[in-house]
């Protein structure tokens, strides 16, 4: 009798141990799903990242480009305060006031007009960005549109550095 009282103990210490091997498995499933599941929200996340500052740089590009559109447009056209505008920027030329003692100029034959663009650019995901940028414009002092060379100037066959 007591062979058959030890063959019951050890088939129902088996069995426990089969159910404890389970929830043991059951648990480190578990774990793994969390692991996974979480791993692949941050990569979800660090992808939405990514694109947020691709859009901010396009932003940034295009503010730029409307502070670039608006030196242009100083250059060419000539001094103006107004706004400029495109589909992904708004720039906003602003005039300042004049110099009129600029260093190193030709006997005050020249001023400085002094102008601030203000440019905002825009992207997709409402990305924007803001540039500020301060100019200044040489032009005739005077009302003077045009300059011819007094005399030989430097071309003096006795200057130096003419080569004569």
């Amino acid at each position: 009798m007591s062979c058959v009282c030890h063959l019951d103990y050890q088939l129902s210490s088996r069995r426990n141990e089969r159910g404890v091997a389970l929830v043991v498995a059951l648990i480190l499933l578990f774990i793994l799903t969390l692991l996974a599941t979480s791993g692949m929200s941050m990569s979800t996340a660090e992808l939405v990242m990514a694109g947020n500052e691709q859009f901010h740089r396009r932003a940034s590009d295009a503010a730029a480009a409307g502070i670039e559109a608006a030196i242009v447009h100083l250059a060419s056209d000539g001094p103006f305060a107004g706004e400029l505008a495109a589909d992904d920027y708004v720039a906003t030329v602003r005039y300042l006031g004049d110099e009129a003692a600029l260093p190193q100029s030709s006997a005050d034959k020249f001023i400085g007009r002094h102008f601030e663009i203000e440019s905002m650019g825009q992207a997709a995901r409402g990305a924007s960005d803001v540039q500020i940028q301060g100019v200044m414009v040489l032009s005739a002092a005077g009302g003077v549109t045009t300059y011819a060379q007094n005399g030989s100037g430097l071309a003096d066959a006795g200057a130096p550095g003419s080569g004569r």
